[in-house]
């Protein structure tokens, strides 16, 4: 069996999940509701707070389903109790973010700001503390959404590896270049 797919999906006490006819999977929370759809291969056990999923057969196919709608479900479950949050370092001279709204206005070093419009599942909040970074932080209870969203914020100004200035997670570690050597 997938070492993944099977192991057991542990609900909160708060959290419920249901399952519906056609195979798609709410899970509720005291942070909001996610649903899924899941394979119609894949069957979905409740038993009290703990889930299990199981495949009809050893085919490729179905190996990597139960792995994959395992993980989804478990990430929704956390989702729904704990929530996600990811934070991005703005690295770079006169590099400014600013929330208003759902709408993320940054400074990354163009001629213009960039403004990226952030869907309403997902809230965003701009520190900016003098002598450090701007600290972008998005939290959502989608893991996928929160995690597209901030990479598409990164996608804007890659860090460069020169100077190590751009939009990066914070943590990430920047493999950095020597610049050029001196002449002769």
């Amino acid at each position: 069996m997938s070492r993944i797919g099977k192991k057991l999906i542990t609900l909160a006490e708060n959290v419920t999940l249901t399952v519906s006819p056609s195979n798609e999977v709410t899970v509720k929370g005291p942070k909001g509701e996610l649903k899924e759809q899941l394979d119609r291969d894949i069957k979905v056990e409740v038993n009290g707070n703990e889930v299990t999923l199981i495949r009809p057969t050893e085919q490729i196919r179905h190996k990597a389903m139960h792995g994959l709608y395992r993980s989804l479900i478990n990430n929704m479950v956390i989702g729904v109790s704990q929530g996600y949050e990811l934070k991005l370092e703005l690295v770079g001279v006169g590099y400014r973010a600013a929330v208003n709204g759902q709408q993320l206005d940054m400074a990354l070093g163009y001629s213009h700001n960039i403004i990226v419009e952030l869907p309403k599942e997902v809230s965003g909040i701009a520190v900016m503390e003098k002598g450090k970074a701007p600290l972008v932080t998005l939290s959502s209870i989608d893991k996928q959404l929160v995690g597209q969203v901030a990479a598409k914020i990164r996608s804007l100004r890659k860090p460069e590896p020169y100077k190590g200035k751009g939009v990066r997670f914070q943590g990430e570690i920047i493999r950095r270049k020597a610049g050029k050597t001196a002449g002769k």
